[in-house]
């Protein structure tokens, strides 16, 4: 099963879901900024994407700025930082049997997907 880890003001995870919608192929839409990954889901997707906490955080965020650019955080408080601030997780995230890709850009989905 395919799932997009979802924001719909977003302009690439709109982009994303227009690709997975021409596939034909099923798919699970997660609104993430409505139902938040747990730490545990955020891990599992690490994983899946093969890349750190850090490098799945929007750093171009005024919150980031704000509350955690100056600090020198551990992978747990990044964690925690974007659990309690969801608009932090790059989008959009699709994940196709334990791997997963960042549509940014969009094409990246294709790839995954075909």
């Amino acid at each position: 099963m395919i799932k997009i880890y979802h924001n719909p003001r977003c302009r690439k995870s709109r982009e994303g879901l227009e690709i997975l919608e021409k596939s034909g192929k099923e798919f699970e839409v997660r609104k993430y900024l409505e139902d938040v990954p747990t730490k545990d889901e955020l891990r599992d997707i690490l994983r899946y994407l093969g890349i750190s906490a850090e490098n799945l955080v929007r750093k171009n965020e005024s919150v980031w700025k704000e509350k955690y650019k100056s600090r020198k955080l551990t992978h747990e408080e990044i964690l925690d930082a974007l659990v309690e601030n969801p608009k932090l997780i790059e989008r959009p995230i699709v994940i196709k049997n334990q791997l997963a890709v960042i549509g940014r850009p969009p094409e990246n989905i294709k790839k995954l997907i075909y």
